[in-house]
């Protein structure tokens, strides 16, 4: 009995031999994303939900003001232990990281996953004229791998 996945088939934009594979290929578009009004404890329950590890916060423009992580998460539920406070009064802005890195769309994924590596990070947001675009992911990467097994690593 095998894994089943309820995501569409992705479907690889075809390239000619010998171009690079680009972030633009591999990234994902669809994302769950945050504001940073929202209430730490709704985000817990959309973490859970969508057995996600975080995900980008936006402002209303759609522009990334930060990433929110199940380790900001746990850092809330810690600080609303010590002081004794209830879970649904700390917004998302309070706890997310506000210093994002970022990759381009037309980077290789290749210079991508050497980015991963250096960075110790799970996932970059990729921004285009300053709105939120996509994602990518370590799994992204090792879905491209995967993908130019038998080909040149370009």
């Amino acid at each position: 009995m095998g894994i089943k996945n309820f995501r569409a088939p992705f479907k690889r934009k075809s390239r000619s031999a010998g171009s690079a594979t680009l972030v633009s290929d591999y990234m994902t578009k669809k994302l769950i994303t945050f504001k940073p009004d929202q209430s730490v404890l709704e985000v817990m329950n959309i973490l859970i939900k969508y057995r996600i590890s975080g995900g980008p916060v936006v402002n209303d423009k759609g522009e990334l003001v930060g990433i929110i992580s199940e380790g900001d998460c746990i850092k809330q539920l810690s600080e609303s232990r010590y002081f004794n406070m209830p879970l649904t009064e700390t917004k998302v802005e309070t706890y997310m990281v506000e210093n994002v890195e970022t990759i381009e769309a037309n980077m290789n994924i290749f210079d991508a996953a050497n980015k991963f590596l250096n960075s110790k990070r799970r996932r970059f947001p990729i921004i285009k004229d300053g709105k939120l675009i996509g994602q990518i992911s370590q799994h992204d990467i090792l879905k491209a791998a995967l993908n130019q097994k038998g080909n040149t690593w370009k």
